[in-house]
């Protein structure tokens, strides 16, 4: 063989030797992100992308700190978001039903609060939920029953307080501050009491206060003549606490990542509105509310509630870790989890700058338009 064949074989082999060196190398996902440091993951590798599920399966509950989920199903945007998956929705009373549904592969993606969120993931060992986005914040008020003596927050010790669910994040909060900051030996005045029966124990003087998320701690005040002290929200250092998080299998986030972002900008879209304007949208909320068969409250009554809840999509993981300090403090937990692993801003980072790069291209289309003559 000649000179020029052999310099064509030298090309050849040299070429092959590149393909299989890039053969090699992990492929970059194509979103623009950088790569990011790794993280330790709950399995050796993570599950494959998969076709769009049938289905996308949301688990919240019919109370207003869900008013993004409420408002989102009701309206048909969710559904708009996941199409062509079509989108069920189905309705909890309470975080452990929702996380027991989640476990057992009933549904994918679920509004719950910080505490059952952080038990979930030690329960699992760090494998069966992540935080995703944050929805709602405060919005938890402690009410006392009149003639009860409690006019501030320290003269909760030694009375009858009532929470709606052992180890729920209220019953937390108000544990942690009557043994930590008042000092209290034990928590045993603390009776866990399902919200729907608060009101009707206050009226029979059969508990002193409650430690109430809305809009139940407002129908203490219209029902049983309530008298709120405090809103927990003072007790924190930036008066700004999570009460309800968005979370979805490890197993669907990784498999369905497109699925997830565009259900996140939804969500934050309604996140923006309920933030920006939310007395115009206190019908709408009433509306999905009665559709879902629970009990009519007023407009009124809704306004009041909204009023102290704020809507974010900030998950907050340094105040989630707070939470789970707490319980393990008080023994409510095994264990205090990393809190880094268990929170997952991937896809909401995405769904933000999706969000507004669109409105940023509509707004640049609106300036190019003629103006009507």
């Amino acid at each position: 063989m000649g000179v020029g064949g052999g310099a064509t074989r030298v090309r050849m082999m040299a070429l092959a030797a590149l393909l299989a060196m890039a053969a090699s190398c992990p492929a970059r996902s194509g979103d623009g992100e950088k790569a990011a440091a790794p993280t330790p993951a709950p399995k050796a590798t993570p599950a494959p992308r998969t076709a769009a599920p049938k289905q996308v399966r949301i688990g919240y509950f019919a109370n207003v700190t869900h008013a993004q989920a409420l408002l989102g199903v009701d309206s048909g945007d969710f559904a708009k978001a996941v199409a062509p998956s079509t989108l069920v929705a189905r309705t909890f009373n309470a975080g452990p039903s929702l996380i027991e549904s989640l476990f057992a592969g009933e549904i994918d993606i679920g509004y719950i609060g910080p505490s059952p969120a952080v038990n979930a993931f030690v329960q699992s060992r760090g494998k069966g939920i992540r935080v995703i986005a944050g929805a709602a914040a405060n919005g938890v008020v402690v009410v006392a029953r009149p003639g009860s003596g409690i006019r501030t927050l320290a003269d909760l010790k030694g009375k009858r307080l009532a929470t709606p669910q052992l180890g729920n994040t209220q019953d937390i909060s108000a544990r942690h501050y009557l043994e930590t900051v008042l000092m209290q030996t034990g928590a045993d005045g603390v009776m866990p009491i399902a919200n729907a029966e608060q009101a009707a124990m206050m009226s029979r003087g059969r508990i002193d206060a409650a430690w109430a998320v809305e809009p139940w701690a407002s129908r203490l005040v219209a029902e049983a003549g309530g008298v709120v002290v405090a809103e927990e929200k003072e007790l924190w250092p930036d008066r700004l606490f999570p009460l309800t998080l968005v979370v979805a299998t490890p197993e669907f986030l990784e498999q369905h990542r497109d699925v997830v972002e565009r259900l996140l900008v939804a969500h934050t879209s309604w996140t923006k509105r309920l933030a920006e304007r939310p007395r115009e949208h206190v019908a709408s909320i009433a509306g999905a509310l009665e559709k879902l068969g629970g009990k009519g409250l007023s407009e009124d009554l809704l306004t009041a509630a909204l009023s102290r809840v704020v809507f974010t999509s900030e998950p907050m993981p340094s105040e989630i870790a707070t939470f789970a300090t707490w319980a393990s403090d008080l023994g409510l937990a095994r264990s205090v989890p990393d809190v880094g692993l268990l929170v997952d801003t991937r896809c909401l980072e995405r769904a933000r700058a999706s969000s507004t790069h669109h409105a940023g291209a509509v707004e640049s289309a609106g300036a190019a338009s003629p103006e009507a003559p």
